[in-house]
């Protein structure tokens, strides 16, 4: 099982990093180690003072492809859900002026939290999903998959140029604006169209 995540996908959170807009997907990894489900705590590690939640639609895949075509793109995920992609920011900071790879701030332990599922047939529209986060019962991101830069349809059929995609594998298609930092004893509740896909305790 790969975790495949992309990064920059909207306009108005690459504002907030002080970051242009990419012309093609930004993709980057994180290892079955980082999974964080069934609504377990997320302990802060030691290596950052700067944590942030990132929430994002989550798409996961339920046949083998590869080199897939976007228009036959659907054909490969069934379920959506939601998920926090959590980034030691501060540490993202030194390691793009070093032009360095992201991985230790984006791929750590318990940093790729995932909900609930839903059928993605449920929805008439997977490019027109509200999503939001709340933390301590206050309203603090919230984005729609309209607004992505590169729909789920088009990041299939790219990510699946480089790497073959497997059964269960899991796209975190990326955050809107509004992310910021989370402390310990926060709640974490994150909704998709109404739906409570997730509740967990920051330690």
């Amino acid at each position: 099982m790969k975790i495949i995540a992309i990064g920059q996908n909207y306009a108005e959170h690459n504002k907030e990093l002080n970051s242009t807009n990419p012309t093609e997907p930004v993709v980057f990894m994180k290892p079955d180690s980082a999974l964080l489900k069934s609504n377990k705590p997320f302990f802060i590690p030691d290596f950052t003072q700067e944590l942030h939640y990132e929430t994002e639609l989550i798409v996961k895949i339920n046949r083998l492809g590869k080199n897939i075509a976007p228009r036959f793109a659907h054909r490969y995920y069934s379920e959506i859900g939601l998920g926090i992609d959590f980034t030691a920011r501060d540490l993202q900071r030194k390691l793009r002026a070093e032009g360095k790879p992201w991985e230790v701030c984006k791929a750590f332990d318990g940093s790729a939290v995932v909900g609930d599922f839903l059928p993605a047939d449920k929805f008439p529209d997977i490019q027109n999903l509200q999503f939001y986060l709340d933390i301590n019962g206050k309203t603090v991101q919230q984005g729609n998959t309209a607004d992505m830069i590169f729909p789920v349809d088009e990041l299939i059929a790219y990510i699946s140029k480089f790497f073959t995609l497997k059964i269960g594998d899991l796209i975190f298609t990326g955050t809107p604006a509004g992310v910021g930092t989370v402390s310990i004893n926060d709640r974490l509740e994150g909704y998709l169209m109404g739906n409570k896909m997730f509740s967990f305790l920051i330690k």
